[in-house]
């Protein structure tokens, strides 16, 4: 396989192999080996290696991408919510473990602790780090559902999440619109001017229309359902990266949150609800799935 040869401090290094197709652990075992070089002079040198080799954090601050602990708990997450591993796989031992990803029992540990957090394993004392059940997992965490888009969800993942929208959101938007003030209805206005003017296709587009669903779901005044715009959010932002991995939208989804809009706006709470509703089955509907996926789930 052909080098690629790039300069820290001007020094020449050769990487002979490229980290495209590696397992986990191969690819973490990969990176801290040219981690080592860079970890002791800048950075900007350590971001640019990054960036040279590939890696996931590449385009984040400096001290996010060299949290190794991180690199691990997302590569053994994507592993878990992929179907790698099954409920009830134990992991390798901790020490075993450090040495396939050639980084200390510290940094295992930790990233051990994360996984934990958000319910993908439980790790005991001589009993080990123990794969749990999908019922355990909190589905709704950030980073599970980004893990889950990166390998691809099955149908009925994807399913079971634009359904758990359409159950919460439809009601907020019915209960927005007899109980929004005027101040809520002008920030969800100027959310969809600024994603109207911005699209999805832009980062600032996708965070006008995050505001947009936290606005109205404040607009609910029901605490236990502001609550859950964490999840909500991470859900929207997940599904529309995840729309637009092969090319740009084939449908404009302005006309849907406008109609959504103007009924919260008319306090016609069930042209809210109806709104609100077509929208994201229509979401959903633009939301196309790979074959690959349809098969690991039915095969």
């Amino acid at each position: 396989m052909p080098g690629i040869t790039s300069t820290i401090d001007d020094k020449p290094i050769s990487i002979t192999q490229t980290i495209t197709g590696l397992k986990p652990a191969s690819k973490i075992a990969f990176w801290c080996a040219l981690y080592t070089i860079a970890v002791r002079r800048s950075p900007k040198k350590q971001t640019y290696l990054a960036r040279i080799i590939g890696h996931p954090y590449a385009s984040e601050s400096p001290g996010k991408a060299l949290r190794l602990h991180g690199t691990i708990a997302r590569e053994l997450g994507i592993a878990i919510v992929s179907g790698r591993y099954s409920p009830g796989d134990l992991l390798d031992g901790e020490i075993s473990s450090s040495e396939q990803f050639a980084v200390s029992r510290t940094a295992y540990r930790e990233a051990v602790r994360i996984l934990a957090a958000k319910g993908l394993v439980d790790a005991r004392p001589k009993v080990g780090t123990r794969i749990n059940p999908k019922s355990n997992w909190n589905l709704l965490d950030p980073d599970v559902l980004t893990w889950a888009f990166e390998s691809g969800p099955d149908l009925a993942f994807l399913n079971g999440l634009f359904e758990l929208r359409n159950v919460v959101e439809s009601a907020a938007a019915g209960l927005a619109a007899t109980r929004r003030s005027a101040v809520q209805l002008k920030t969800m206005r100027s959310a969809l001017k600024s994603m109207a003017a911005n699209t999805l296709a832009t980062e600032a587009g996708r965070q006008a229309d995050l505001d947009f669903h936290t606005a109205l779901l404040e607009a609910t005044c029901n605490p236990f359902i502001i609550s859950l715009t964490s999840g909500v959010s991470a859900a929207i932002s997940a599904t529309t990266i995840f729309k637009q991995r092969k090319g740009p939208l084939r449908r404009d989804p302005m006309p849907d949150h406008l109609r959504v809009l103007d009924a919260i706006a008319a306090r016609n709470p069930g042209r809210a609800q109806e709104a609100m509703s077509e929208l994201i089955v229509l979401a959903r509907m633009d939301t196309p799935i790979s074959r690959r996926s349809i098969r690991r789930r039915t095969g």
